[in-house]
């Protein structure tokens, strides 16, 4: 059995198939050939360039291990790993061969059939260096490094939470794995990782209220935030102005929790806007919310914000330069200029 990393897409536009039709999709486009039957990578190569004419041949070379890994090496029992475009890590289990589909919608002429095991779990409850090994460059690859396998298999018994088990010492053959084929990696993923770490080490608990209202108050916003203990569902109040006169009237609840949240809190907080005048309301949970919330987001558009791990964060750090001294400096981050990688697995 193995572990795997499967992307949906250089932007995650594959993702909601993956998980509606449980299934894993090799998403090359234009490549309507029944793969199951070549006989070796040689094969394999002749097509890509067939189908694939202005690919250099590192390009190929590359493309073909990759494809070869799905057609061929992953097998029913093995996990795979899927990144989510919302932040979190989707996990499952393959239950079928290889599958050519020629009549197929492009790109989805080849699949895995997967049960999924559990979906959006925070990327912070995976260790560091699995975390890096997931921040491959490559749409499809195994990962083995520091016995990465037997760690996440773990989890699962662990709440989808790092069981902290001892890595094992490095051999050579770890060393040679397929997530250390490219030198690219994804910077900007692993320094978000980072600050997601350092803000749940500095801010868990009810301290994520304090944050949010720092963001708050950075985007001009005067704001109540209710003392420790029962709140009625309330946990800020913000309105624009020096008083907080202004409007909207914004009623804010915060979630520190690292579990997806349940419909009844938004429930809650639409009721409490009613009752304190709120115009809009913001609800905030780190683990994100259940698809009973998701689902709610059109209808209301006009009245409530859901702000999830990913969405805090980029709210952090789009106000980081107004924000307090003393926060700063419990979250001291830097600007760094680096070149942008070009995306080319998956076509």
């Amino acid at each position: 059995m193995a572990l795997w990393l499967c992307r949906t897409g250089r932007h995650g536009e594959h993702e909601q198939k993956f998980l509606d039709e449980g299934r894993i999709y090799l998403t090359w486009g234009g490549l309507n050939h029944d793969l199951g039957k070549l006989e070796n990578r040689q094969q394999l190569m002749a097509i890509l360039e067939k189908v694939y004419p202005d690919f250099t041949p590192a390009h190929r070379a590359q493309n073909s291990g990759q494809i070869w890994a799905f057609v061929q090496r992953m097998s029913p029992n093995d996990w795979v790993c899927v990144p989510s475009k919302q932040k979190t890590i989707h996990i499952g289990q393959i239950t079928g061969d290889y599958t050519f589909m020629k009549d197929a919608e492009n790109p989805y002429y080849h699949y895995h059939t997967v049960e999924w095991l559990e979906r959006d779990i925070p990327r912070t409850n995976f260790d560091q260096d699995i975390l890096h090994s997931l921040g491959a460059a490559t749409t499809v690859c195994q990962i083995k490094r520091n016995d990465a396998e037997t760690r996440v298999r773990a989890m699962q018994t662990n709440g989808w939470k790092s069981t902290g088990i001892s890595l094992k010492p490095p051999t050579d053959k770890d060393d040679i794995t397929d997530e250390t084929i490219s030198s690219d990696f994804d910077l900007e993923q692993a320094a978000r990782d980072q600050i997601a770490r350092l803000i749940q080490s500095k801010y868990s608990g009810h301290e994520l209220e304090s944050l949010v209202e720092a963001i708050l108050n950075a985007q001009g916003f005067t704001t109540h935030h209710s003392p420790k203990g029962p709140d009625g569902g309330i946990d800020i109040l913000a309105a624009p102005g020096t008083l907080g006169f202004g409007q909207p009237r914004i009623c804010v609840q915060v979630k520190s929790q690292a579990s997806a949240l349940e419909r009844p809190v938004l429930d809650q907080l639409v009721g409490t806007m009613q009752h304190v005048q709120a115009d809009q309301g913001l609800l905030v949970c780190w683990g994100g919310f259940k698809p009973t919330i998701k689902k709610e987001e059109a209808r209301l558009f006009f009245s409530v914000r859901l702000w999830d791990q990913n969405d805090l964060i980029d709210q952090f750090l789009t106000n980081y330069d107004k924000l307090d001294e003393d926060l700063k400096a419990d979250i001291p981050l830097k600007r760094v200029w680096t070149v942008a990688s070009q995306d080319s697995d998956d076509e």
